[in-house]
């Protein structure tokens, strides 16, 4: 149980520190559960409604009891006399046991409903299916004939939700995806694959968080969901799945980038760079941000990050290649072509 508590804390911090604004941080919707967009997250909250409810009125009847308690027995001012003794009850002996069977099988009968609800064990009927990969600390979408960092991008439909089958698998240690406005959190394990159903009823930008403790940067382990009209959606996927632009007039940029350690991690689909322990930059340009969410993707924060990535998030697995500066603004210039 301690345990337990200690990873809801850290969950708990890392959404309040993610939420929190910053300068070099892209500004977005605080993670909340209690604004559901979709079927399963209406079900988690409808149920902690009525956690809420009934333990609320447990402590309102049992503080009353107290109060009635403490001003009805309160011994009278001069009287010593012994107060008459009550060796047991029945009917309250009987109340005190039924009553708590009863909310128990109450609310393990709900809590077992929307379980079986929300934990679906193959793809919902025209459901986006998606593999997830959790790195430390960044997050790979892999769409099957494209992968991606950072940002899931999914179709809406003016006539229904949206339904996303995520399949989690993770490359390092432990973590936890959650998007409160979508749906529930499941755990990310190495060795072992996990599912996770999420909908989204209306487009826009939802955020959320790796909500278990995997690491200095845990906090800044982002998620964010791209809703959008299926016609976006198309443009977005089409262009995701073409390869790699070969802009002559970034030669030089290209060519520093081909001859470092950059193409042991990272893929650019076209070339010879084939890594696989790092984002695909093959489209870098059309992400929103850098460093999973902890900045801007702009020139500007492009060139901090290839500088010194550890300025910007310590820790994080990717080091400082020595570039010089002329070369940094080369290489910076070439991944800027990749759209």
């Amino acid at each position: 149980m301690l345990i337990g508590m200690v990873n809801f804390a850290n969950s708990m911090l890392a959404s309040l520190i993610a939420s929190i604004p910053d300068p070099g941080i892209p500004s977005a919707p605080t993670p909340t559960m209690f604004n559901p967009v979709g079927a399963p997250a209406d079900t988690i909250l409808d149920i902690t409604w009525l956690l809420v409810g009934i333990c609320g009125l447990i402590g309102l009847v049992v503080l009353a009891m107290i109060f009635f308690a403490v001003i009805r027995c309160r011994q009278p001012k001069g009287d010593d006399t012994e107060p008459a003794q009550v060796y047991g009850s029945n009917p309250i002996e009987l109340a005190w046991t039924v009553i708590p069977l009863l909310i128990v099988f109450v609310l393990f009968m709900v809590s077992a409903r929307g379980i079986f609800d929300i934990e679906k064990t193959s793809p919902p009927d025209g459901a986006i299916e998606v593999r997830v990969i959790g790195h430390r600390w960044w997050w790979e979408f892999d769409y099957g004939d494209f992968a991606t960092a950072a940002e899931l991008h999914v179709p809406i439909d003016e006539d229904k939700p949206t339904d996303i089958y995520l399949t989690l698998e993770s490359a390092d240690v432990i973590h936890s995806f959650w998007m409160p406005q979508l749906g529930g959190k499941t755990d990310v394990i190495p060795n072992r694959i996990n599912h996770l159903w999420l909908q989204v009823a209306k487009a826009g930008t939802y955020v959320g968080q790796c909500a278990e403790y995997c690491g200095n940067q845990h906090a800044n382990m982002l998620i964010t969901v791209v809703a959008q009209p299926r016609a976006e959606y198309e443009a977005w996927a089409a262009n995701q799945r073409r390869e790699a632009v070969d802009d002559r007039a970034v030669a030089a940029g290209k060519h520093i980038f081909l001859r470092t350690a950059c193409i042991n991690c990272h893929t650019v689909r076209g070339t010879v760079a084939n890594g696989t322990f790092a984002p695909d930059l093959t489209h870098l340009m059309s992400r929103d941000t850098i460093g999973s969410g902890i900045a801007r993707n702009t020139p500007n924060n492009l060139r901090a990050w290839v500088w010194d990535p550890q300025n910007i998030k310590p820790g994080c697995e990717m080091p400082s290649m020595k570039l010089t500066r002329e070369e940094v603004d080369l290489v910076c210039a070439y991944l800027e072509t990749l759209r």
